[in-house]
């Protein structure tokens, strides 16, 4: 693809310590063919690129002392400033907001988007005045960003135009109208005793799409209160919002 082309489509840029973990997600499967469609562009940089001297030493001891090591401000600073343009920039961190698909929606309508990824102990403090925002996968470590920076981009790819094959699916899965999914099913129709429900079967429309907002808003209210109470406009205490 010409650079010029690449300018019209949207892109990711992954900003990583290690290069290998993010393009075998990103550059396979469905995301590899939006790629090779011309859908959208992904970049995979490496952030010793920017680092200086032989070694190309990208971290180094924390001051205050403490165990691991620390990714440095300055290598940090010039990979993005190589990258960024007017994108957005994303850095992963245990610290950062909860990433939601609202988020993904949002991300979506953006021209660029650029995932810094932390390791090691951390990352310095000072790269914070360089991101728009800091998103964490959860309530839980890993050892590095690269998985929750493949977690984001596919799910903010995946809401563009073009990039899945079906442009309703987007729209039908988990938490596209605030609930989960309602339950799939395909042949054959009766595996150990379990039968596929027969309203799937009738071939009626209405019907079958009042079974699955049924079986959505059940699925929902057992399996994840929070995103139950939310989708009825109450909080915790269970009064309306």
């Amino acid at each position: 693809m010409r650079a010029g082309d690449e300018a019209a489509i949207p892109r990711f840029d992954v900003l990583t310590l290690h290069p290998e973990m993010v393009r075998g997600p990103l550059l396979g499967s469905i995301l590899g063919r939006a790629v090779a469609d011309g859908k959208i562009a992904i970049h995979v940089h490496n952030i010793r690129d920017w680092a200086e001297g032989k070694h190309q030493v990208a971290d180094d001891h924390p001051f205050g002392g403490g165990a691991g090591m620390v990714m440095k401000v300055d290598v940090v600073a010039r990979a993005l400033e190589a990258v960024r343009g007017q994108g957005r920039v994303l850095l992963t961190s245990p610290a950062g907001k909860p990433f939601s698909q609202n988020d993904a929606i949002r991300l979506s309508r953006e021209k660029h988007v650029i995932v810094l990824c932390g390791h090691y102990e951390g990352i310095d403090a000072r790269v914070e005045t360089l991101v728009d925002e800091e998103v964490s996968l959860g309530d839980f470590v890993l050892t590095g960003g690269e998985i929750a920076a493949s977690a984001i981009v596919d799910a903010v790819a995946r809401l563009i135009p073009g990039v899945l094959g079906n442009s309703e699916s987007a729209g039908e899965e988990s938490f596209g109208q605030g609930l989960l999914e309602y339950p799939q099913y395909t042949r054959p129709r009766v595996w150990r005793d379990l039968e596929v429900p027969e309203v799937l079967l009738s071939g009626h429309h209405d019907r079958i799409a009042k079974w699955r907002q049924q079986q959505a808003e059940t699925r929902t209210q057992t399996r994840r209160p929070d995103l139950w109470a939310r989708y009825c406009g109450v909080d915790v205490a269970g009064k309306k919002q």
